[in-house]
């Protein structure tokens, strides 16, 4: 059973030190003031290989490192009882090295599992977005985080309305299935009020309060903890223009011309589900941002995934100052393929949550007439 599925070069290094406890300590055996003083890097040669390596080859180390030492006491004619204990300590290590591997590599196989289930169940709950939408191309990934397989709150959609091209990419507080049930509930909830709803700022409200009911129906001891990071978006159908309402969430980015822009709300708002949002009654509701979306110009949403990943010295990334910053895409499904390796890259492939990317792009209107 093997313990990681890994590259040669992954098992090299491993393999490598493995093999220099076992030399060394024969070495040692043979040439110490004392016969059994590289007993302790015999024993250590199938530690090291049974923690990184193989179960076939953690066996084979185990086997070496107890021939090497009824070798080396057979050479030196130690005395047979103290052969015997040197044998038992190098074989009962062995053993133990052989125990962990088995250990380990039935963990490793259940987090692969697990997380295969959480990524299948993530997507079970979130409709796949259209490859194309009115004037926008649209690509969009999701990527179960690494360290863990719990299920998370990532979520996006996208949906052609009467309205325009409406988009919604969020973040649902928490894990497990009780993200999975407010995931729907917000999924749904924008699916049936995307239709409808006026405005931005109306299809946030009819949201918000879905999912405030859906916390008070769950019997939250805190509602107001029970809440959705949201980004809202449209594009009306002549593509012209991108309009915002931003609930807490990572502000979305225009990349165009090789230049990748941070596009910040005018106002900050709270998340969707806390049961705070303004009535319209109040006139309060502030409009929806918006800014002009060139042709060929894209549009990137991401969840936290993508913002808060850290390096090893624990810096986050940042989009605009990332490898992505100077580069030009012809299509959406690129820009998303390059974000999620220069991510992966940022964090040494070891990233902590889960992360959601979706990205539309204008799609240069055909030339009319001859």
């Amino acid at each position: 059973m093997a313990v990681r599925a890994g590259s040669a070069e992954a098992s090299r290094m491993p393999g490598t030190l493995a093999s220099v406890a076992l030399v060394a300590g024969a070495l040692l055996d043979a040439v110490g003031p004392e016969p059994y003083v590289g007993l302790p890097l015999l024993a250590a040669a199938p530690l090291v290989s049974a923690a990184t390596l193989s179960f076939r080859t953690s066996v084979v180390f185990a086997v070496l490192a107890a021939l090497a030492s009824v070798g080396l006491d057979f050479d030196q004619e130690r005395a047979w009882l103290a052969s015997l204990v040197d044998l038992a300590v190098v074989t009962v290590v062995g053993v133990m090295a052989l125990v962990v591997n088995v250990l380990m590599g039935r963990q490793v196989n259940d987090l692969a599992r697990a997380t295969a289930v959480a990524e299948a169940a993530q997507r079970a709950v979130l409709p796949q977005p259209p490859a194309r939408a009115g004037p926008l191309a649209v690509a969009s990934t999701y990527s179960a985080a690494q360290a863990e397989a719990r299920i998370g709150g990532d979520l996006f959609a996208v949906q052609e309305t009467p309205f325009g091209v409406r988009m919604m990419i969020g973040d649902v507080r928490g894990k497990g299935m009780q993200a999975v049930g407010a995931v729907s509930v917000a999924v749904g909830a924008f699916r049936q009020e995307a239709e409808h709803a006026p405005s931005l700022p109306e299809l946030a409200r009819r949201m918000d309060e879905a999912l405030a009911r859906n916390a008070a129906r769950e019997g939250a001891d805190q509602p107001a903890e029970e809440f959705t990071t949201a980004l809202l978006a449209e594009v009306p159908p002549d593509g012209r223009r991108l309009l915002v309402v931003n609930r807490g969430h990572p502000p979305p980015y225009l990349v165009a011309d090789g230049s990748i822009e941070p596009l910040l709300p005018a106002v900050p708002a709270f998340p969707l589900g806390m049961g705070l949002a303004p009535a319209p009654a109040d006139g309060d509701v502030p409009p929806a941002d918006w800014w002009p979306l060139p042709p060929g110009g894209t549009v990137l949403f991401v969840t936290d995934g993508v913002t808060e990943a850290r390096n090893r010295r624990g810096v986050f990334y940042d989009p605009c100052r990332s490898g992505l910053a100077g580069r030009r895409f012809a299509e959406p499904r690129a820009l998303v393929d390059a974000l999620t390796e220069d991510v992966d890259r940022w964090t040494g492939h070891t990233r902590q949550d889960d992360m959601a990317v979706l990205a539309v792009t204008r799609v240069a209107a055909p030339p009319s007439g001859p």
